[in-house]
């Protein structure tokens, strides 16, 4: 099971986007940040908001001094907030038990706050250039295509997975290996319609050998947002992230009409600690009002 290697990486070099935690002067600390906006998040909403974190927070320290709600208030728009309280709690972490500097191992990696497997290898990797297989939904789908023949990689399996990008990694050029598969997945390999005349690959891909046959696995099931409650917090975190100020609950119940589901999402978020209750029965961001 191989790519040609070559093939990859001149392609890598020519067509790769110049994104700022791929330059040689990003930090670590960049990298990371970088590596957990990014989760389910697309690069053109990250960049500008990552560029903000570094210039206001360009060290795990700065950060760790933050309030959690400043870190909150600060991650706008970009989904899945939880994040942000957890690249702050790594930030203290990583201030006061590696000397303010993000660790290079793996293992290390996995003991921070909210690190998962995935974390931890690309910050291997990316940051530190160490050869560690980086599996994400786009490299799954290059490898399920190039080198199985399959339309889709189908249901995850983080051994199987591990295993299969592990067995294409160069000795020399390994993240660099890594971050041209990613990439191929992003620009060329994508889900729906995938540029095959543009792939630096084409000529051994086993799916175009194969005639490309469809995807015969289980249907994943596309992820609806409107009326969701992942909606309704991001409504109610709105309210919150838009002013200094403690809010009375009236000024949350306004941004949803569904009481019983908007009562049930601000429970969330306080459970989250996404949100705080003052002693006055007021709403804040953490850390902002007691």
């Amino acid at each position: 099971m191989s790519l040609d290697t070559e093939l990859v990486l001149d392609w890598f070099a020519e067509t790769a986007r110049d994104l700022p935690w791929r330059r040689p002067e990003c930090t670590a600390w960049g990298v990371l940040v970088s590596e957990i906006m990014l989760q389910q998040t697309p690069v053109a909403r990250v960049e500008p908001i990552w560029r903000e974190w570094l210039e206001r927070w360009p060290v795990p320290s700065a950060m760790a001094a933050a309030s959690q709600g400043e870190v909150v208030r600060a991650w706008g728009k970009l989904g899945y907030p939880r994040r942000a309280l957890r690249l702050h709690a790594a930030a203290a972490v990583i201030e006061a038990e590696h000397d303010d500097v993000v660790p290079s191992d793996v293992d290390t990696l996995l003991g921070l706050p909210g690190i998962g497997a995935y974390t931890a290898r690309a910050v291997a990797a990316f940051a530190y250039g160490q050869k560690v297989p980086v599996v994400d939904t786009n490299v799954r789908r290059v490898v399920a295509r190039a080198v199985h023949g399959a339309a889709d990689a189908g249901p995850p399996s983080t051994t199987r997975d591990l295993a299969d990008v592990d067995a294409l990694l160069p000795e020399e050029g390994a993240a660099v290996y890594s971050a041209a598969l990613m990439e191929l997945g992003a620009l060329i390999c994508t889900a729906r319609a995938p540029k095959c005349a543009d792939c630096p690959v084409f000529g051994e891909c086993a799916w175009q050998i194969a005639g490309r046959p469809a995807y015969a696995g289980p249907v994943k099931v596309a992820q609806k947002f409107a009326g969701t409650d992942r909606q309704v917090r991001g409504l109610l975190l709105d309210v919150l992230r838009g002013t200094s100020e403690a809010v009375p609950k009236a000024k949350l119940d306004v941004v949803w009409s569904d009481a019983g589901q908007r009562d049930k999402c601000l429970h969330s978020l306080l459970v989250d600690g996404l949100v705080e209750q003052t002693a006055g029965g007021l709403f804040a961001l953490p850390g902002e009002h007691r």
